[in-house]
């Protein structure tokens, strides 16, 4: 009926039938209508996962119209959103009644249900994945029925959905634990990228959230670190935002790769110049307009979670790469921590994880690098991001993940048709089985 593309332009589809439910009944008469024409669905968020994981030539559900927080109680920090919610409209509605998420991502575009379906997360050696602030979910099982979950309420399926990629059912609602409102400290600048790497643990472990940002061909990197201040909040003036954000960071860097992507042996040059012209700046601000910046420069991205004690070694191989590469590398790679988790499907399961992002420009070639990146990361029990370019099956995924089969076991007992399935899942989890 219509043609659907990912932020990215790596994935699109053409759904069959594409509904926009606006109540829960409207999203549950729109699986049973699938499941009893033996048809598969697929919530599609809001299309910033650069893997298939959302397409679906079958039945698409857009959840925007389904949206808002229904609770938010000040006292315990628990926060009750629906599933189409963009984590930007959710931040501004927690902030109206003094509250945040304690961690996130620097991207907001993305659906609640989305971000935790696909293990998104932030920086911060002390903490999780967006996953594990889950304390309950709502979801419309493949019959049609609607269940709840969480620790004490059906654990095990629970235990699946926090990152469950849609598997195994649509998440009509997420309970979350939030936290008062508060402020961060923020300081950014370049460093040399050998010092950094060097001094990698200490920076991990001093601070509230560290990340750096690696330019090929230069020699240092953006360097932020994120620390919980009591305030008050000083946030950069108008003016020095527009000029770091909107002219800087996207009109002035979308010129060079522009240039790059037409020249492409100007590209190192443009990553040298790139890497010496990076300013420092410090600020304090409400935690979420520090986490999340806008980006308006497209790309393509191929994420992998690495034990955090192999971390150096790793990004030691991808600087030997890089100059070997027959296409040029326009875009700066991103390195953040996490701590363990259980959630059975994270990318941080059961180990202290460092996370390192690779990324190219949109339009230019990117399949020797993300290939050759995947090897070394590999090589390490790397595991990818489920919502980020990466070429693994279920047969390699499931030596990666120790309860990828119980996973499985769960996926079989409440949606044992493949109901919400499609090309991608059916690669990365492997033929439906029941439980």
């Amino acid at each position: 009926m219509t043609t659907w593309t990912n932020w990215a332009g790596t994935a699109t589809a053409s759904p069959q039938r594409l509904h926009h439910p606006r109540n829960l009944d409207e999203i549950t008469a729109a699986v049973r209508q699938a499941a009893d024409a033996g048809m598969r669905v697929r919530p599609l968020g809001s299309g910033h996962s650069f893997t298939g994981v959302a397409a679906t030539d079958s039945a698409a559900l857009d959840l925007t119209e389904w949206a808002g927080v229904l609770d938010a109680d000040r006292e315990t920090g628990l926060v009750t959103v629906r599933s189409g919610t963009t984590l930007r409209r959710l931040n501004t509605e927690l902030a109206r009644v003094g509250l945040a998420m304690s961690n996130l991502g620097d991207i907001d575009a993305q659906t609640i249900a989305g971000a935790v379906s696909t293990g998104t997360h932030g920086t911060g050696a002390r903490f999780g994945g967006l996953a594990t602030q889950i304390r309950a979910l709502e979801l419309v099982l493949a019959d049609g029925s609607v269940v709840t979950c969480s620790e004490t309420e059906r654990p095990e399926l629970f235990a699946a959905a926090r990152v469950g990629l849609g598997a195994l059912g649509v998440i009509t609602t997420v309970t979350l634990q939030c936290e008062p409102a508060f402020v961060l400290d923020a300081h950014e600048g370049p460093e040399p990228f050998d010092a950094v790497l060097e001094a990698f643990d200490e920076h991990a472990d001093a601070n509230d959230h560290f990340e750096f940002y690696w330019f090929p061909y230069g020699r240092n990197a953006l360097v932020k670190r994120n620390n919980r201040v009591p305030g008050p909040a000083e946030p950069l003036s108008k003016l020095r935002e527009f000029v770091d954000y909107t002219l800087t960071e996207n009109a002035a860097f979308a010129a060079l790769c522009r240039l790059g992507r037409a020249v492409p042996a100007l590209v190192p040059t443009l990553g040298r110049l790139s890497s010496s012209a990076l300013s420092t700046r410090a600020y304090r601000d409400v935690s979420h307009r520090v986490f999340a910046t806008q980006r308006s420069v497209r790309f393509v991205e191929s994420e992998w979670a690495v034990p955090r004690e192999a971390v150096g070694d790793v990004l030691r191989e991808l600087r030997a790469l890089v100059p070997k590469l027959e296409t040029p590398v326009a875009f700066p790679a991103e390195v953040r921590v996490a701590a363990a988790d259980d959630v059975w499907l994270s990318t941080a399961y059961g180990r202290d994880t460092a996370y390192v992002a690779i990324h190219q420009y949109v339009g230019m070639p990117y399949r020797e690098y993300f290939l050759a990146f995947a090897a070394i990361a590999g090589a390490v029990g790397g595991r990818p991001h489920w919502g980020k370019l990466h070429d693994l099956d279920a047969a390699t995924l499931r030596e990666r993940y120790p309860r990828f089969d119980d996973f499985l076991h769960v996926a079989g007992d409440v949606e044992p048709g493949g109901v919400f399935r499609n090309g991608y899942l059916d690669r990365v989890l492997g033929p439906v089985t029941t439980g």
